[in-house]
């Protein structure tokens, strides 16, 4: 079975190549130093630092597998020109009833961080949002069954 197509930006897909290099040329050989030098204590099976050393080799190691599956299978995200509707790659501009006015730009699920500002067009919020207007009241449900409504300002 093919794997799914990985949406992405270009920019993310720069971000994905640069994190790759730096845990295959960097992380994965200094975890390796780490467990050779781990070994070199005498016995494993109370050796702490070897077993935190394989801990973190086997996170960097699904890291690295994540990240070559987003290379192999990704589809480059382009945004179609200006629009007056809220679309994949649109920076959203929104205000929640008495709140403060908030800013997501939508994207991929690989590149979603709501900390940064980014939020997937499969998350809840994105896809009450993709296909919106300004001055569009949108109600968003949440995945515990709730809800609540945000009025869209400006789309960038």
């Amino acid at each position: 079975m093919p794997e799914p197509a990985i949406p992405i930006t270009a920019e993310g897909l720069e971000e994905v190549k640069r994190e790759l290099h730096e845990l295959v040329n960097v992380k994965r050989p200094y975890i390796v130093s780490k467990i050779k030098a781990a070994r070199e204590h005498g016995d494993l099976s109370e050796n702490f630092e070897y077993h935190a050393a394989r801990n973190e080799q086997a996170f960097v190691e699904s890291r690295i597998r994540e990240l070559e599956t987003i290379l192999r299978n990704h589809i480059l995200l382009e945004r179609n020109g200006a629009s007056e509707q809220v679309q994949v790659l649109s920076t959203v501009t929104f205000q929640e009833d008495g709140g403060p006015e908030e800013s997501y730009q939508i994207v991929g699920p690989a590149e979603a961080d709501p900390a940064r500002g980014r939020i997937s067009f499969e998350s809840e919020l994105g896809k009450a949002l993709i296909g919106r207007r300004v001055g569009e009241r949108v109600e968003v449900r949440t995945p515990s069954g709730g809800s609540y409504d945000v009025t869209i300002l400006r789309i960038a």
